[in-house]
């Protein structure tokens, strides 16, 4: 077969699993930094002489338009003074300074807002992968969004699926159990309620007005140790469909209508917040492309919304 023919392998895509484990002990190799001085041959003034010189040059333009002025003056021809440079261009059209065009959007308090209803899942359970029959203990760590201030927080289902035990770690540190109320495993998503702590309730978006190009930003507990991460991108496209593998299982998931993002996105994400510049959730990360970089997917909220009703009208 002529090579530009050929076929090229089919994409595969992940979930972003619970994180089990990250190594930080290992020696890390010193960074050489460069000697710092001048270069071979070269040739430096000495501050002092330098200011010096500057001061004389400064002296001396100023004596020569003083005997100028002067000079005009005895002669009868009248002297006016020069506008400032600075004067002129705030006075010329369209001309502006540069600190009044810079219209870059602050996201700190955006972000500050948002990260208090973000948590981090610890799911403790039993792991079987796809090449061997048995079943082993492991413990997994996710991401979740409190939906509700009497404890509702939705996530991803293959966060929390097979778990016996789930822990909430809120950004303020309180530590709380949490049980499943409901799960989608369709669409992978899942509403669970921790209990005995005092939790912010975020603000939900309309991911139907999503647009293409706009900023977005992911929060989130990547690797499972740098919790409340935020990574920040765009909306890359929309409507995307995707068969998404489970790394230990191998089981095979068709999701549809996902928001794809060039926002960082690693495990421990997923079940986290995707929010736009106003800090509303507007996605929750799921997945990305094994094959690639800059290929993530988040859940449109919209589509957790109805789930996100029933599991408040139950635990009412």
């Amino acid at each position: 077969m002529d090579s530009d023919s050929q076929i090229p392998p089919q994409n595969t895509y992940y979930f972003q699993p619970p994180h089990h484990g990250y190594d930080s002990s290992a020696p890390q190799a010193p960074v050489p930094t460069a000697p710092v001085g001048p270069k071979p041959g070269e040739h430096h003034r000495r501050p002092s002489t330098v200011a010096a010189l500057i001061g004389v040059a400064v002296l001396s333009a100023t004596v020569a338009s003083a005997s100028t002025i002067g000079m005009m003056s005895a002669f009868g021809v009248t002297v006016e003074p020069t506008a400032a440079p600075a004067a002129l261009a705030t006075e010329q059209p369209g001309v502006q300074l540069a600190a009044e065009t810079d219209t870059a959007t602050d996201l700190t308090e955006v972000v500050a807002d948002a990260t208090r209803s973000v948590v981090t899942f610890t799911a403790q359970g039993e792991t079987r992968d796809m090449f061997s029959p048995y079943s082993v203990p492991s413990t997994g760590v996710g991401s979740g969004v409190i939906v509700s201030s009497n404890g509702l927080i939705l996530t991803n289902n293959h966060v929390i699926e097979n778990a016996s035990r789930l822990t909430v770690t809120t950004s303020d540190g309180q530590e709380l159990s949490a049980t499943v109320v409901n799960a989608d495993p369709d669409h992978d998503l899942a509403v669970i309620r921790a209990t005995g702590g005092e939790l912010t309730p975020a603000s939900l978006g309309d991911s139907d007005k999503i647009k293409v190009g706009e900023t977005v930003l992911a929060i989130g507990s990547p690797l499972g140790e740098f919790t409340e991460t935020v990574t920040r991108g765009i909306v890359s496209a929309l409507d995307r469909s995707i068969t998404v593998g489970d790394q230990f299982t191998g089981r095979g998931e068709d999701l549809s209508d996902l928001v794809q993002t060039d926002a960082a996105i690693n495990p421990g994400n997923s079940g986290g917040a995707l929010i736009n510049e106003r800090g509303e959730i507007i996605g929750i990360n799921t997945a990305i492309a094994g094959s690639a970089q800059g290929i993530g997917f988040a859940i449109p909220i919209n589509a957790a919304k109805a789930m996100i009703d029933d599991a408040a009208a139950t635990v009412s």
